[in-house]
C-alpha cells in the first residue's frame, strides 16, 4: 500500500443471492422475492455511512419532501455548496424485498438498450423496475417505432421469471397510439412513464422533438422519468419544455445516475459536516473510443459530439458540487481531428463518409466560475483504446481534497483532511445508483421511504446548458483546417 494512503471499511458483509435463486414462483407470487445484483468486478471492503445529500428538487416536491426525513431546504446553504438533506441510498441488496400490494402500471418508450440493457453497459432500466416493485409490476404498453425490436424484447422477458410484468405488455408505434387505446378500453392512466427513446425525440418544441409536450397533454397527471441528456435541440426549447413541466406540477427525474452513488453522497456528507464552501471542481472523461463502433457518436449533427452526449454526466456531477454556472464566464480549447494530435489509428467505423465539418473533437478542455466564486474545469478525451474509460472528478475545499475514481466500474473516494496528509479511501461494494434513482423515484410516487429525487427536469436543462456551451467555446476557439 502507498506510504499515504489508509483504508476506511468495516468488514465485509456476507455473500448475496444472485439470480440463481431466483424462480418464476417467487417473482409472481411470493412476498420474499430476493433482488439480484449485477457483478461487480474488484470486490472491495465496505464503508458504512449516513448519507447527506442536496438535491436540486423540482419546485413542485419541495413541500412534500419538507415532512419527509426532517428534509430541510435552505437556499443560502445550497448556495454555499453545502448539503442540507439527509438520505440513504444504498444497492439492491439493502432494501426490502417488495411487498405485495395494487399493481404498479408502467408505460415504457424505446425497446433498445437503455430500456432493457446490452453487453456494452450496466444500464437497463427494465431491470431496476422488476426488482423494485417486484411482482406489482405492470408495464402496460411498449411504445417504439421498431414493432419486430419491441416485440423481441418482449418475447425474451416472457420467457423468464418476470412474465408476469409483460405477459400482457402491448406494442405501440407511438404514443398517441396507446392513448387512443387506452381510452377505448376504459383503463386508468399509468402510475409512470419511463421515456428511453433517443434524446432527438424529445426536449423539444417543435413537431417529432416534444415528446414531453405530448406527454403532458395526454397523461397530465403521471410521472415521467426520462434519460439524459434532456434533448439534442435549443437549450431555450429545453427551458421552455421545463416551465411546462413545472407549471403542470408532474413527478419528474431525470437519469444522471451518478449523484446517486454512496461514494457521492459520502462526498456531500463530508461537505455537510464540516460546513465547507466548495472552492473548485475538476472531472476528466476519458473514454475507450476503440469500443465505440455507432456511427451517430462520432457525428455532431446527430448525438451533438461527445461532451453534450458522453461528457455530460460529469458536467453533471460538477454542477452537484459547485452549484449554478455563469455560462458567460465558459471558455473552452479543443484538439480537432484534423490536427496533428487528434489522429486516432482505431476508429471503429469510416469517418470519411462523415462530412468534415461534423467530426467531433478529439479532445475538449473547458474552465468557467460558478455563481458563488469558485472555479470548475473538464476534459473530455477520445483517446484510449481497449474497453476501459478512465474518469475521475476533484472537489476542493479548506483544507479538504476529495477525488472520486471510476464512478462506472469500481468508485472509489480518496480523502486527504486537514491535519493529515494520508488519504482516506472509502469503497462500496455492490452500489447500484441506477437501482437507487429508480427506487427513490417510485418512493416519491408512493410517498415511500426514500421520495427524494436528487436530478429534476429543470437541473437537467442547466447541464445541458452547461455543455452546450462548451461545445460552442470550443468550436469558436479552433483553429480552422488548412487544407492543401
Amino acid at each position: 500500500m502507498h506510504p499515504n494512503l489508509r483504508t476506511v471499511a468495516t468488514p465485509v458483509l456476507p455473500p448475496l443471492i444472485r439470480f440463481g435463486g431466483l424462480s418464476t414462483r417467487n417473482f409472481a407470487t411470493s412476498s420474499s422475492f430476493t433482488r439480484p445484483l449485477l457483478p461487480r468486478p474488484q470486490q472491495t471492503p465496505r464503508t458504512r455511512y449516513l448519507s447527506i445529500s442536496t438535491p436540486l428538487l423540482p419546485r413542485q416536491n419541495i413541500s412534500r419532501l419538507s415532512n419527509a426525513n426532517n428534509v430541510l431546504i435552505n437556499s443560502s446553504l445550497q448556495h454555499r455548496g453545502i448539503a442540507t438533506t439527509s438520505m440513504a441510498p444504498g444497492a439492491m441488496f439493502s432494501h426490502p424485498p417488495p411487498e405485495p400490494g395494487a399493481d404498479f402500471n408502467v408505460v415504457m418508450i424505446g425497446a433498445g438498450n437503455i430500456m432493457f440493457g446490452s453487453d456494452e453497459g450496466p444500464w437497463n432500466h427494465s431491470f431496476r423496475f422488476e426488482h423494485k416493485l417486484g411482482p406489482r409490476l405492470k408495464v402496460t404498453a411498449l411504445i417504439d417505432p421498431s414493432t419486430a425490436r419491441a416485440d423481441k424484447v418482449l418475447d425474451g422477458k416472457r420467457q423468464s421469471f418476470v412474465n408476469s410484468a409483460y405477459k400482457d405488455t402491448k406494442v405501440f408505434k407511438t404514443i398517441e397510439d396507446y392513448h387512443a387505446d387506452l381510452k377505448k378500453s376504459k383503463i386508468a392512466d399509468p402510475h409512470a412513464i419511463v421515456v428511453g427513446c433517443p434524446p432527438a425525440y424529445r426536449g423539444g418544441t417543435t413537431k417529432g422533438t416534444d415528446l414531453e409536450i405530448n406527454l403532458l397533454k395526454l397523461f397530465p397527471k403521471t410521472a415521467y422519468f426520462i434519460e439524459k441528456p434532456v434533448g439534442t435541440g435549443t437549450v431555450e426549447a429545453a427551458k421552455e419544455v421545463t416551465q411546462r413541466l413545472i407549471d403542470n406540477g408532474n413527478i419528474v427525474s431525470v437519469g444522471y445516475m451518478l449523484r446517486y452513488l454512496r461514494c457521492v453522497q459520502k462526498m456531500k456528507q463530508i461537505i455537510h459536516e464540516n460546513s465547507l464552501t466548495v472552492m473548485a471542481t475538476n472531472a476528466r472523461y476519458s473514454c475507450a473510443y476503440e469500443a465505440i463502433a455507432k456511427p451517430a457518436w462520432w457525428n455532431k449533427a446527430i448525438d451533438m459530439g461527445p461532451v453534450i452526449e458522453q461528457g455530460t454526466h460529469f458536467c453533471d456531477l460538477s454542477r452537484y458540487f459547485g452549484g449554478d454556472v455563469d455560462i458567460n464566464s465558459v471558455v473552452a480549447r479543443s484538439v480537432e481531428w484534423y490536427e496533428e494530435p487528434g489522429r486516432l489509428s482505431k476508429i471503429p467505423i469510416d469517418e470519411n463518409k462523415i462530412d468534415e465539418e461534423l467530426r467531433i473533437p478529439r479532445l475538449t478542455s473547458a474552465v468557467w466560475k460558478y455563481d458563488n466564486g469558485a472555479v470548475g474545469s473538464f476534459q473530455h478525451a477520445v483517446a484510449l483504446q481497449g474497453t476501459a474509460y478512465a474518469c475521475e472528478l476533484e472537489v476542493w475545499a479548506d483544507g479538504y481534497h476529495m477525488r472520486l475514481v471510476d464512478p462506472y466500474q469500481n468508485p472509489t473516494l480518496y480523502v486527504r483532511r486537514p491535519g493529515d496528509d494520508h488519504e482516506e479511501r472509502h469503497s462500496f461494494t455492490d452500489d447500484d445508483p441506477f437501482f437507487s434513482e429508480v427506487s427513490h423515484f417510485i418512493d416519491c410516487i408512493e410517498d415511500g421511504p426514500n421520495p427524494h429525487i436528487l436530478s429534476s427536469f429543470e437541473d437537467a436543462t442547466k447541464t445541458y446548458e452547461l455543455t452546450w456551451a462548451i461545445r460552442l467555446a470550443a468550436e469558436a476557439s479552433k483553429i480552422p483546417q488548412i487544407k492543401n
